[in-house]
């Protein structure tokens, strides 16, 4: 079962998780998306109180906070991800599983190693998904950075939120108790493919993630899904876009793309090449 996003965080909503708990339901997967963790104290207690597991998909959130907490740290288990374009990336595919509990990962090194706990001695039917050692290397060096790394988005991020603030650009919110580190910075608009296009012709790259609600994927159409069920998830797919965010992005690079973007939501953009 799915359910719908908060519009502001664009992670679960736990108002609406609850319902969507079946007899079958075995795990409860918050996805911490762009950076910022989900609201993990309410979806934490409503797994407490049906028996069920908390899966945290931390793809985007290295070094991300909840509340002091890091994420990963947060439920019983979380996923990370490694590909080269994450706040922690490798030179090539790689992830990470965390867990607290021997038992788990003890299971979930066996699943790695196509099912066994020692060589030819299969107890699991498993998967070949061991990290390549030359990615653990990449990986070593580079987490020495991924605290400054992390700052240095943190800082650009605040760099656009002033520009925006008090504005029509609908920007992202990071919640109070939240460290948000930014894989994605993501502000939201009706009009997202004339700014794309707009931005484009300035030579701003943009990019959207995602396009489309997994309810609406041709993959997931046996869950019997249809345009409407997840009212939030369909809206954001149809207006967020990304702007431009890596460590090492300038002043006077938020500078010139917050301005253009200032110019696209009051108009200016539109009178300049009118």
């Amino acid at each position: 079962m799915l359910v719908d996003i908060d519009p502001v965080t664009f992670t679960m909503d736990p108002a609406k998780l609850e319902a969507a708990i079946t007899p079958r339901t075995k795990a409860i997967l918050p996805v911490h998306l762009y950076g910022q963790t989900a609201d993990m104290d309410p979806i934490l207690a409503i797994a407490k109180k049906h028996g069920l597991l908390v899966i945290e998909d931390a793809a985007q959130a290295h070094g991300a906070e909840y509340k002091g907490r890091r994420a990963g740290s947060l439920g019983d288990m979380a996923c990370f991800s490694f590909y080269p374009g994450k706040n922690l990336g490798a030179y090539g595919e790689g992830g990470m599983v965390t867990t607290s509990n021997a038992g788990y990962a003890r299971k979930i090194r066996m699943l790695r190693d196509w099912g066994a706990e020692k060589k030819y001695h299969h107890v699991l039917k498993g998967y070949n998904f061991r990290l390549e050692g030359i990615q653990g290397a990449v990986l070593r060096v580079k987490l020495k950075y991924l605290e400054k790394w992390t700052e240095q988005r943190r800082a650009a991020a605040a760099r656009y939120d002033a520009a925006f603030a008090g504005t029509a650009v609908r920007a992202p919110k990071a919640l109070a108790h939240n460290r948000h580190v930014y894989h994605i910075y993501a502000i939201r608009t009706t009009q997202r493919t004339a700014w794309m296009d707009a931005l484009g012709a300035q030579g701003i790259q943009s990019g959207i993630h995602y396009p489309f609600p997994v309810h609406l994927l041709p993959a997931y159409e046996d869950l019997g899904y249809k345009a409407g069920d997840f009212p939030e998830s369909e809206r954001a797919a149809n207006e967020v876009m990304s702007l431009p965010m890596f460590p090492e992005l300038t002043e006077a690079q938020t500078a010139t793309v917050a301005a253009a973007v200032l110019d696209l939501a009051s108009g200016r953009a539109a009178k300049k090449t009118g």
